[in-house]
């Protein structure tokens, strides 16, 4: 049963690492109310999901309004999805490009079902905007990152729960320099600083090794993409830590 929301609602895609946490960051600038989600799928790097809720706080402290707009958490198990990919972020295997072209990171039909399950969930509690932080500008080269691929799974899901359904992607146009560069308009230093220190990217789980850009093993593609984009942001704009 529909629970009532505001009519500017909207559901995040919330992992913990660096995209999803502006994108909810943006969320919160956007909407007057504003729930997250994360999966737990048996991902290798699960060690992004243990600083979900650490980032919320923090948000929360970081403008009054962010703070009253915030709204309920959700964990959802996928575990499923874990054990019948054989990939390098569900299994310990190397990093690699496959026969098929695509990165051995690529877990087939994530973000589909990652949506899907969204989308009950939102419907559950009243909401139809979605919001993900896929990219297709500097990304690995997953097709259920692409623009085509959500906005017709958008489509779909709007048909099949006769209800409109919205996917917003904040980043799909936008490479990792402009990522850095949205998170200090949205939140200046104190943003950026966050994003660094908290939030996780490496697809290894490594948060032993402290970078200017922030926590990994700064050798896998989440953490070349990582800095290289702070890197480009800091060139462009001088920004001192």
């Amino acid at each position: 049963m529909d629970t009532a929301m505001p009519a500017t609602s909207a559901l995040v895609l919330f992992s913990g690492g660096q995209d999803s946490t502006v994108c909810l960051a943006w969320a919160l600038d956007k909407y007057e109310r504003v729930e997250t989600v994360g999966f737990n799928y048996g991902q290798r790097h699960s060690a992004e999901l243990g600083q979900r809720d650490r980032l919320r706080a923090a948000l929360r402290e970081m403008k009054p309004e962010w703070d009253e707009r915030l709204s309920s958490d959700h964990m959802l198990d996928l575990t499923e999805l874990g054990r019948l990919s054989e990939t390098a972020l569900t299994r310990d295997a190397e990093i690699e490009i496959t026969a098929a072209g695509l990165p051995s990171t690529f877990v087939p039909g994530r973000n589909l079902l990652f949506f899907t399950y969204a989308a009950a969930l939102g419907y559950r509690r009243g909401i139809r905007t979605l919001v993900g932080g896929m990219c297709e500008t500097d990304f690995s080269g997953y097709p259920d990152c692409r623009n085509d691929t959500l906005q017709t799974l958008a489509k779909a899901i709007a048909l099949g729960t006769d209800t409109p359904v919205t996917i917003e992607t904040p980043l799909m146009w936008i490479d990792k320099a402009g990522t850095w560069d949205l998170t200090n308009k949205l939140g200046g230093k104190p943003l950026v600083e966050l994003v660094v220190e908290e939030s996780h990217t490496c697809y290894l789980g490594i948060r032993s090794r402290r970078h200017e850009w922030g926590y990994g093993c700064g050798h896998c593609p989440a953490c070349d993409l990582r800095r290289k984009g702070w890197e480009s942001w800091r060139a462009q704009n001088g920004y001192a830590p």
